[in-house]
């Protein structure tokens, strides 16, 4: 009987132990912030989506540029209306994605 017992609770706390592990993928999930661009500068951008959020993004080897006809950086202006994908758990927060949006139109301004 106790030869049983001791791979049975082994396996217990496997069982139990696997969604932690598994949970630090979970966290590791692209989240997208949009909003118009604030300031930039060669390796740091400021993001204002207009609800009182301006969000600091920085650019890293891996940043990927697209839209508008953008495909680097440096390409970026301030006033451009982009979508950027990053990643919860990074301090400071790194921009993996930037993709730059056709221009909008801001609440209270005539056509």
């Amino acid at each position: 009987m106790r030869s049983l017992f001791r791979p049975m609770i082994l396996i217990a706390l496997l069982v139990m132990a696997a969604p932690l592990v598994m949970a630090e993928d979970a966290v590791a999930q692209y989240r997208e912030f949009v909003g118009k661009v604030d300031r930039i500068s060669k390796k740091k951008m400021v993001v204002d989506n207009r609800q009182g959020d301006k969000v600091p993004f920085e650019s890293s080897k891996d940043t990927v540029v697209s839209g508008e006809g953008k495909k680097e950086w440096k390409e970026i202006k301030k006033g451009d209306w982009v979508s950027v994908s990053w990643k919860m758990m990074d301090k400071p927060r790194i921009a993996y994605e930037v993709n730059v949006l056709p221009p909008r139109k801001e609440a209270g301004e005539d056509e």
